[in-house]
């Protein structure tokens, strides 16, 4: 989704766990096609991804668990709507100046 809102940008570094979402043929094409780099940490290192990891933790204890969802869409609306309005849009994090990340973006492009 990043990539298509930023009108696909060429050689960004994108940062992920040893997820299996990260793993597949399919993603790492994707990443490839679009000259990206995959920073991904090593199997049983959590420091060398250290940020990643740090937001990775935090998503799945403010916006998954405890949480049910009766169906996938469900699921799916409730991720978009926390990374993509309360996350990257409101949500202030100190290592940006407790700035949101949309708005040290904009402030950063300007």
């Amino acid at each position: 989704m990043a990539l298509w809102r930023r009108q696909r940008p060429r050689g960004v570094i994108v940062h992920s766990d040893c997820g299996s979402q990260y793993c597949p043929a399919d993603y790492q094409r994707m990443l490839s096609e679009h000259a990206s780099v995959c920073s991904m940490s090593r199997k049983r290192d959590r420091y060398d991804n250290a940020a990643t990891e740090s937001r990775n933790h935090g998503f799945k204890v403010e916006a998954i668990h405890g949480e049910r969802f009766e169906t996938r869409a469900r699921a799916e609306a409730h991720v978009f709507d926390f990374i993509d309005v309360y996350y990257n849009r409101r949500r202030r994090h100190s290592k940006l100046g407790y700035l949101s990340p949309a708005a040290f973006e904009a402030k950063q492009v300007a």
